[in-house]
């Protein structure tokens, strides 16, 4: 199944990642890394990971403190956020309202 990023959530991602890569390369390589492992892991089985707000489902990063948000739809899967775990909770709730 296609899987998309919502443009919000695309900025979320460079943006950590280029925080990252100003305190480490190697660091932000890792943090890339694990994003592309975890968008497979989605993509290959998106109805596994649990249930969270907005009609979507949830998978925490391994070794950074981000989760994924994420809505599946018939034809694709839309990563709705990149969310650091610590910050504004709920921010991206009106991202799900617009698809």
């Amino acid at each position: 199944m296609k899987v998309r990023l919502h443009p919000a959530a695309r900025a979320e991602l460079l943006e950590a990642r280029n925080w990252y890569y100003e305190r480490s390369s190697l660091t932000s390589v890792a943090f890339a890394h694990a994003v592309d492992l975890a968008v497979a892991r989605i993509r290959t089985a998106p109805n596994t990971h649990p249930l969270a707000d907005q009609g979507t489902r949830k998978l925490v990063l391994q070794r950074f403190p981000f989760n994924i948000f994420y809505r599946v739809g018939e034809t694709e899967i839309l990563i709705v956020a990149i969310a650091h775990q610590k910050r504004r909770p709920g921010y991206w709730f009106a991202r799900v309202e617009e698809t």
